[in-house]
């Protein structure tokens, strides 16, 4: 069994925040791969499917994205998940927008959520790191990902949040380099200049 979570804020007021990208993946992948119907446990939204017959779990913690372990860690805990078997969703700043890496371990780089996942989950867990760019100063940060996506951003947002769920099987079969490969090619990111990217777009 794999546990898939995706990271965001709960709310309507945050829907479309860039922060809320992990969120997005995960609504992208219940979709592709018809996952049952949205409930409420482990203090998120969950739903079940099967991936090239594995059973996963899908998650969006509403803890709030500082509290995102808890959640996660709670079902992980239950269902006896490896930590290998967790795959999170999350904004990264450090990558450019439409970047996107996997990684497995490692430490927080300022992600709140992931800085509760390591600690209710140890830091070996698996990151799809989806880039949305930095705002060129530290203070601008928090603004920026809590900001939405502009207008201009939804072609490479949706072609990677396309990517990441029909890439999938990848990174179910534990093939997380040939899963990043697959995404970056079905959905290449679009080409910055220095100034663009450090403006996130």
């Amino acid at each position: 069994m794999f546990i898939i979570a995706g990271l965001g804020n709960p709310g309507a007021k945050y829907e479309k925040n860039r922060h809320n990208i992990g969120f997005m993946a995960a609504d992208e992948i219940a979709r592709r791969w018809r996952f049952g119907p949205e409930k409420a446990k482990f203090q998120s939204k969950i739903q079940d499917g099967e991936i090239e017959g594995e059973k996963v779990l899908l998650m969006k913690p509403q803890t709030f994205m500082n509290e995102s372990g808890r959640a996660i860690g709670e079902a992980a805990r239950f269902y006896k998940v490896p930590v290998d078997n967790i795959i999170i969703f999350h904004d990264e700043i450090d990558l450019a927008p439409g970047r996107f890496r996997m990684k497995k371990g490692g430490g927080a780089a300022g992600q709140n959520g992931i800085r509760s996942a390591i600690a209710h989950l140890g830091a070996d867990f698996r990151r799809g790191r989806m880039g949305v760019g930095h705002p060129g100063d530290p203070k601008l940060v928090h603004a920026h990902v809590l900001g939405d996506f502009a207008k201009a951003d939804q072609p490479w947002l949706e072609a990677m949040l396309n990517a990441c769920a029909d890439a999938l099987p990848f990174a179910i079969k534990g093939d997380d380099e040939r899963y990043q490969g697959e995404v970056m090619r079905l959905a290449p990111a679009p080409k910055f200049s220095p100034r663009q990217a450090a403006n996130g777009g």
